[in-house]
C-alpha cells in the first residue's frame, strides 16, 4: 500500500506539474469610469541630483558600495517597458538627469522617445534641472534652474510642463506655490512632507487637497490646486513596491503554479484603494507607484501593474488605470468640487513627535554661502555677457548656470548630502566660475577699451578678480604701489539704481590714496587686518593655491564707491605723495580689557547710527538712531544647543533636537577692539577662543553689519552642538514676527502657533525655527519705515558690487580708457520698488529680461503701489524689435498659458472673485511695462541687428 500511495503522490505531481500554461492578455486599455472609484496608477521614479553620491555617480551607476542606484539604467529600460504598451505610462522629472541621457541617445532613439512625449505615455513633470529645495534657497535661483529645464523641453520636445512635482523637499514654501506653481502655468502641484499633525488633521477633514493662495498681493490670479499625498511619494502600502529585489508579493496568476494569489492581491488593492477615498474628495485617488531610484528594470514594476489593472477591473468594485498626474488633475478639474483654501506656507516641517526638520535650515553654511555667493556673480556675468555679446565658441556663463542648478536640488543647498557630495558641488561651482571670470573680465575688458579702434577682440587689459575676499585674500588688490605703479580697481553695479556703498580690499601699502573716475581724490580708511583674519587667509589660501602667499596685506583699504545702474566706474589707487590732498586715513585703534573696570560706556558709529557698548563687559546694551529717534535696548549673547542623541531620534543634518541651552561665555580675560574713522567704525570681539565677531557701522548707512567666525566646535566633550546667537530687546511683538520666503515674500510668525491647526507643542526650540534667505543685519526702524530698507537692502546683499583689478604703469588710464560707464539711459535709472533680476542673451540671440516689483501690498504707503518700466531707456543703444511677454520660466507665452490654465474654486469663494491688480500689457510702440506689487514679468526681446 506504501508503494502505491508513493505512486500517486508522484503521478498527481508530475499532472500538475507538466500541464500546458496558456499566454494571458491583459487588459490595461482602462480609462475613467464614472461612479466609480478611480485609482489613478502613476508610475514614476525619484532621482536625487546628489546625496549619498554625486550626481554623475548616479547617473552612470559607480560607487555603488554606497546605494545601488543607477538612473541610466532606469531611462534606458523605460523605453521598451513603454513600447511594449501603449497603455503604460511614466512621468520623470529631473532635467539634469534626463539631459544627460539625452545627448548619449543615438538620433533613432530620441525620435522614439518624442513620439512617447507626444503621445502622452511619457510626460516630463516639473522639469527643472533638479527638484530643488524650498527652504534655503533663493527665489532667482529656483527661477534660473527651472527655466533651464523648461526650455530644453520645449526646444526638444515642443511641450510646456503643467504639474509640479516637489514629492521629497522638507517642507513647501508660499514662494513655490505661487511663483513656481501658477506663475510657470502649472495647474497643480504635488507633494509629500507635511506636518505629521497637519497631515492628520486634514486627512480626517478631506483636506489634504486644496487651492493654495501663496501671495496675499497677487491673491486668487496666482492661486493653484494642491496636493499633499496621504503618506508619501511612495505605494500606498509595504505590498506595492515591484523593483527586482523588492520584497512585494507578486501577482501570482498562472493557477497551474504553486502559490497562485490573485484574489488576495485584489483584495489588497481594492482594500488600499477603499481606505485612501475614505480620506480623499471626488472618486478620484492617485497612487505613486514607485520611489528613489527605481524601475531600474521597467519591466518588473510594469508586469505586475499590468495584472493589477486586468483584474481589479474584472473583479468590478473599484477601477485601475495607468494615469498621470496631469490626468488626474483633470478628473479633479472635470468634477467642480469646490476646494478647502490655503494660504501662507508648509512651514517647518515634523514628520514625528520629535522630529523637526529645521536642522537643515544651517546645515553645512559654507555650501550654502558659496551658492548663494555665485547667484550674484551669476547674475552679474550674464548681463556683461549680453553687453558684450554672447560667444557660443569662446567661453560663457552656461557652466555656472549648470553647477548653480544642480545645487539647488534639495539634498544639495540644503547641506543634507554626504561629504565627498558637497565637495562635488563645490568643484562644479568652481569650474563653472573660472569660466564666468573669463566672460566678465573680457566684457569689462571690451567695455573700458572700447575708446579704441582695435575691438573686443584685441583687449589689451587683464583683470583679476577675486573669490577669496572673504576670506582677506586678493591678489589683485595686494600690489606694491610704492614704485610708482597705480591699482585700477573697476567696480561693476548689476542693480537697476545707482548705488553707493563702501567696498574694503586689503592692500600692503600704508601711505596710499584713492582717486575717482575723473580723477578726484577721494575720502579713503585704512583699518589692521588683524591676526585672527590673517590666520583663516592663511590656511585657506594654501589649501586653494597648495602653497603660502608671497605677501601678506597690513590693511584693508576702505572707501565710497558710487557706481551709475547696470555700469561701472573705475578707481586709482597709488602712492600718497608730498602733493596729495587725501591720503587714506589709518583708523583710530583702542583696546579694551575687562578685567579692568570701566564704568563708561563705548559709543560706536560714525553717522546716524550709534552702537553702545558696556565698557567693562564689551556688551551691545543700545542702539541709537539719530535720525528718526529709535532709542532701544539691545542685547547680543552666543549659546549652543546640545544635540539630542536620543534612541528614537537624534539631531543631526536633517533634524534639529536640542536637548537643552547653555551659554557660551569667555573663560577668563577678555579683550575688545575698536576701530574708528571717517567711514566706518569696526569692534572686534573675541568671543570665545572659537568664536570670533566684527561689527561694522558706516557713515552712510543705519544698519549694524555683524560678521562671525565659529570653529572648530569644540567636540571633546561628545556633546554635538548647534550654536546659535540671540538678540535680545525691550520691542513687544506679542510672540509675533515675520520671515522671508524664498528671499521674496514675508509671512507672519507666532511663537507656538499654527494657524491650520491646533499645535501641540513637544519642541519648543525647533518648532519655532524658519528658514531665511539672507545675511546677519541688524536695523530697528519704526513701524512704517522697515519694509524699504529691508526690500533695497536685500537686493544690494544678494548683488554686491564686482570688483575686477588691473595694474597701471603710468598715469594715462583715465586718458585712454572708459572709467565710467552705463547700460542704461544715462538720465534714467529703475523705480525704487522695482529690479533686474535677469537679462541674458541667449543662444538663439533673444534676449530674456526678468522685471520684479519688489513690495507686496500693504508694505509701504508709498511704494507699494503699480510702477513702471521704460525698456527704451533700459537699452538706449540698441533698436527694440520686438517684445513678447512669456511665463516665469520663458518656455510660453503669458496670454496663451493664462488662457489654458485651470481656474479652480476654493470654498466660500462666489466664482468671481475681487480683481488683482496686475500691470497692462506692453504696447509695442511705447514699450512701457507696469508692474503691480510682488509682480514678477517675463520678456523676450528681439533686437534689430544692426
Amino acid at each position: 500500500m506504501a508503494i502505491q500511495a508513493c505512486f500517486l503522490i508522484i503521478f498527481i505531481l508530475s499532472s500538475v506539474l507538466f500541464v500546458d500554461s496558456k499566454y494571458i492578455a491583459y487588459n490595461t486599455t482602462s480609462s475613467i469610469v464614472p461612479g466609480k472609484i478611480n485609482v489613478h496608477l502613476v508610475p514614476h521614479t525619484h532621482d536625487d541630483v546628489g546625496w549619498l553620491k554625486t550626481v554623475d555617480q548616479y547617473y552612470v551607476g559607480s560607487n555603488n558600495s554606497i546605494q545601488g542606484a543607477c538612473v541610466q539604467n532606469v531611462l534606458d529600460s523605460l523605453v521598451p517597458a513603454l513600447l511594449a504598451d501603449k497603455n503604460r505610462k511614466f512621468i520623470y522629472v529631473e532635467q539634469a538627469f534626463f539631459q544627460r541621457w539625452w545627448r548619449d541617445q543615438s538620433p533613432e532613439i530620441q525620435i522614439i522617445v518624442k513620439k512617447l512625449v507626444s503621445s502622452g505615455q511619457l510626460e516630463l513633470i516639473n522639469g527643472g534641472m533638479c527638484m530643488h529645495d524650498e527652504a534655503t534657497t533663493h527665489y532667482i535661483d529656483m527661477t534660473d534652474q527651472t527655466t533651464l529645464g523648461h526650455r530644453f523641453i520645449k526646444e526638444e520636445f515642443n511641450v510646456t510642463p503643467r504639474i509640479g512635482w516637489q514629492i521629497d523637499p522638507f517642507g513647501h514654501s508660499a514662494v513655490q506655490g505661487y511663483l513656481f506653481g501658477a506663475e510657470v502655468g502649472f495647474d497643480s502641484i504635488f507633494f509629500a512632507r507635511i506636518d505629521y499633525q497637519d497631515r492628520a488633521k486634514r486627512k480626517d477633514e478631506k483636506s489634504l487637497e486644496v487651492v493654495w493662495q501663496g501671495s496675499k498681493s497677487l491673491g486668487s490670479s496666482a492661486q493653484i490646486f494642491a496636493g499633499a499625498f496621504p503618506k508619501n511619494y511612495e505605494p500606498p502600502s509595504d505590498n506595492f513596491y515591484f523593483e527586482v529585489d523588492d520584497e512585494s508579493p507578486i501577482v501570482q496568476d498562472n493557477e497551474n503554479l504553486f502559490d497562485y494569489n490573485v484574489p488576495d492581491r485584489v483584495n489588497d488593492f481594492v482594500s488600499a484603494a477603499l481606505s485612501q477615498a475614505n480620506i480623499t474628495r471626488t472618486n478620484h485617488i492617485m497612487w505613486t507607484m514607485g520611489t528613489d531610484f527605481k524601475y531600474q528594470y521597467a519591466h518588473t514594476w510594469f508586469k505586475q501593474m499590468d495584472k493589477f489593472i486586468h483584474y481589479v477591473n474584472q473583479d468590478g468594485r473599484v477601477n485601475a488605470l495607468y494615469s498621470t498626474p496631469s490626468i488626474y488633475t483633470d478628473a479633479k478639474y472635470a468634477a467642480k468640487e469646490s476646494w478647502p483654501l490655503k494660504t501662507g506656507d508648509y512651514f517647518p516641517y515634523a514628520d514625528a513627535v520629535n522630529a523637526y526638520w529645521t536642522g537643515y535650515f544651517t546645515s553645512r553654511p559654507a555650501i550654502k554661502g558659496y551658492v548663494r555667493t555665485m547667484s550674484g556673480y551669476y547674475l552679474a556675468a550674464r548681463q556683461l555677457e549680453f553687453l558684450k555679446g554672447r560667444s557660443k565658441a569662446g567661453p560663457n556663463t552656461d557652466s555656472l548656470a549648470d553647477a548653480l542648478a544642480v545645487a539647488q536640488h534639495h539634498d544639495a543647498v540644503s547641506g543634507t548630502e554626504k561629504q565627498h557630495v558637497a565637495s562635488d558641488y563645490a568643484k562644479r561651482l568652481s569650474v563653472g566660475y573660472k569660466e564666468a571670470e573669463n566672460v566678465v573680465g573680457a566684457s569689462l575688458s571690451c567695455i573700458a577699451e572700447s575708446k579704441s579702434k582695435s575691438g573686443c577682440a584685441n583687449t589689451t587689459i587683464k583683470f583679476q578678480q577675486c573669490p577669496l575676499l572673504n576670506i582677506s585674500y586678493c591678489p589683485g588688490s595686494e600690489v606694491d604701489l610704492s614704485k610708482g605703479k597705480g591699482l585700477v580697481v573697476v567696480v561693476y553695479n548689476s542693480l537697476g539704481w545707482k548705488r553707493e556703498n563702501v567696498i574694503r580690499i586689503p592692500v600692503i601699502n600704508e601711505n596710499v590714496n584713492v582717486k575717482d573716475s575723473v580723477g578726484r581724490e577721494i575720502e579713503s580708511q585704512l583699518l589692521p587686518l588683524f591676526d585672527a583674519p590673517k590666520t583663516i587667509r592663511n590656511y585657506h589660501s594654501m589649501a586653494y593655491m597648495g602653497s603660502s602667499p608671497d605677501v601678506t596685506p597690513k590693511y584693508w583699504l576702505a572707501f565710497s564707491a558710487s557706481v551709475p545702474p547696470l555700469g561701472f566706474s573705475t578707481y586709482i589707487i597709488s602712492a600718497a605723495t608730498s602733493t596729495t590732498k587725501r591720503a587714506a586715513a589709518v583708523s583710530r585703534q583702542k583696546v579694551y580689557n575687562s578685567e579692568v573696570t570701566q564704568n563708561d560706556s563705548i559709543e560706536i558709529g560714525p553717522g546716524n547710527l550709534k552702537l553702545i557698548y558696556s565698557g567693562k563687559e564689551g556688551k551691545l546694551t543700545q542702539y541709537i538712531n539719530g535720525r528718526n529717534s529709535v532709542k532701544v535696548s539691545v542685547e547680543q549673547s552666543y549659546s549652543y544647543y546640545a544635540g539630542n542623541d536620543g534612541s528614537f531620534q537624534a539631531s543631526g543634518a536633517y533634524i534639529f533636537r536640542p536637548n537643552g541651552t547653555y551659554p557660551i561665555n569667555s573663560k577668563g580675560q577678555v579683550a575688545f577692539t575698536v576701530l574708528r574713522g571717517p567711514l566706518l567704525d569696526e569692534i572686534h570681539q573675541r568671543i570665545s577662543s572659537w568664536i570670533y565677531q566684527i561689527t561694522r557701522v558706516y557713515r552712510g548707512k543705519e544698519h549694524a553689519e555683524v560678521e562671525f567666525t565659529v570653529g572648530p566646535i569644540p567636540l571633546d566633550d561628545g556633546i554635538g552642538k548647534e550654536v546659535v546667537t540671540k538678540i535680545t530687546t525691550t520691542l513687544n511683538n506679542n510672540k509675533t514676527f515675520y520671515t522671508d520666503s524664498n528671499g521674496r515674500d514675508f509671512i507672519e510668525r507666532i511663537r507656538d502657533y499654527r494657524k491650520d491647526w491646533d499645535l501641540q507643542v513637544n519642541e519648543p526650540v525647533a518648532g519655532n525655527y524658519y528658514p531665511i534667505v539672507g545675511k546677519y543685519y541688524l536695523r530697528i526702524d519704526p513701524l512704517t519705515e522697515g519694509a524699504k530698507w529691508r526690500r533695497s537692502y536685500g537686493q544690494e546683499i544678494y548683488s554686491p558690487f564686482l570688483l575686477a583689478f588691473a595694474e597701471q604703469d603710468g598715469n594715462n588710464w583715465t586718458n585712454n580708457h572708459v572709467t565710467t560707464f552705463s547700460a542704461m539711459d544715462p538720465s534714467y535709472v529703475l523705480p525704487d520698488n522695482v529690479a533686474i533680476i535677469t537679462l541674458q542673451e541667449l543662444d538663439n540671440g533673444k534676449v530674456l529680461i526678468r522685471l520684479a516689483h519688489l513690495y507686496e501690498i500693504g508694505e509701504d504707503k508709498d511704494l507699494s503701489t503699480m510702477a513702471s518700466v521704460q525698456l527704451k531707456k533700459v537699452f538706449p543703444y540698441k533698436k527694440i524689435k520686438k517684445v513678447t511677454e512669456t511665463s516665469l520660466s520663458a518656455n510660453q507665452e503669458r496670454a496663451a498659458m493664462e488662457e489654458k490654465r485651470l481656474k479652480w474654486k476654493s470654498e466660500g469663494s462666489s466664482g468671481e472673485e475681487a480683481k488683482v491688480a496686475r500691470g497692462k500689457p506692453v504696447h509695442p510702440v511705447a514699450l512701457v511695462v507696469e508692474l503691480a506689487p510682488m509682480e514678477i514679468r517675463t520678456f523676450l526681446v528681439d533686437f534689430n541687428k544692426k
